[in-house]
């Protein structure tokens, strides 16, 4: 046989690396605020929450009694799993980084693995060092890490659909972090970002709107982007308008978490919302997180999925 004549058998694998992920890496991925939860990611409170000194140095208004507040991030890890979601624990933290437990931060996942996110803030830079390597011990493939002088906190970014993410811009996601985000998405099939301009005194995208199932939103009129409200309306999108300012700003209401599609868990004390979410059909579970609160983040705030499906 001559030089050539062979036939040549080393030829690329040409499938979508969506299609394989759970073949070489393990059953990941997220392309949905309100799938079926099925996996997470979470920071236990630790000692980095002791001993802080003034709360307003974290960005808190009051220092947390630890002990509570990690019985009510265990009340929240309990209904997960109840609610058939494996949950992963970052388990090393830096001592310093008492904020490190508002993990949606550090973590944006998509369809093919996680965007790790590089933090705005002196105060919480670091934290995404020890996120990525659980998401790597894991087996969580990390698709992009924010780099160069960009800035993205995960809760800056919110899925709409398959094909449709908002991305919100601010104090917390600068322009460059979000054209690496955006690149890193167009790359895995994603067709339409939605701006999101973020108001002054707000961080993320999730205290001012959030997906309550594949066709129902909840959002906070005052703060929302008309042109956001239209582009979910134009997708046949319904959209409770929160019901009571208070709830929206104090109580952390829209920051909640969809268990499944119809089913949420809301933090307690917001009986105006908990009213309007049941009168769309929606299953509410309602939890004590006003110690995590000081903190100024809650359940959505807490908690980076790593799996949904439906």
């Amino acid at each position: 046989m001559e030089y050539g004549e062979k036939e040549e058998k080393w030829f690329a694998v040409e499938t979508p690396f969506e299609e394989e992920i759970s073949r070489y890496w393990g059953d990941w991925g997220v392309a949905s605020e309100c799938g079926q939860l099925e996996a997470v990611l979470l920071r236990r409170p630790g000692a980095e929450i002791e001993d802080i000194g003034d709360p307003a140095d974290w960005r808190w208004t009051a220092v947390m009694d630890p002990e509570i507040a990690r019985a009510q991030h265990d009340e929240m890890a309990r209904i997960y799993r109840e609610a058939g979601a494996e949950v992963h624990y970052v388990q090393k933290m830096r001592g310093d980084r008492p904020n490190a437990l508002f993990m949606r931060d550090l973590v944006f996942m998509t369809p093919e693995g996680a965007i790790v996110g590089r933090p705005a803030i002196a105060c919480r830079r670091g934290e995404e060092r020890y996120a990525a390597a659980t998401l790597a011990d894991l087996g969580v493939p990390i698709v992009r890490t924010v780099t160069g002088t960009g800035t993205f906190e995960g809760a800056c970014a919110m899925w709409v659909d398959r094909r449709t993410v908002i991305l919100g811009t601010g104090v917390r996601c600068n322009p460059e972090g979000a054209r690496q985000v955006e690149e890193t998405l167009r790359g895995m099939g994603v067709e339409h970002i939605i701006p999101f301009p973020i108001p002054y005194g707000h961080a993320h995208v999730d205290g001012l709107m959030n997906m309550v199932d594949h066709k129902l939103a909840i959002m906070f009129p005052w703060q929302t982007p008309y042109d956001v409200w239209r582009a979910l309306v134009n997708r046949g999108i319904k959209v409770i308008e929160a019901p009571s300012i208070q709830e929206a700003k104090e109580g952390s209401a829209i920051n909640l978490v969809v268990l499944g599609p119809g089913s949420v868990l809301l933090p307690a004390g917001n009986p105006l919302t908990k009213a309007a979410l049941e009168s769309e059909g929606v299953e509410v579970t309602e939890i004590d997180i006003s110690e995590i609160k000081k903190g100024w983040g809650a359940l959505h705030c807490m908690t980076a999925f790593l799996k949904r499906s439906g």
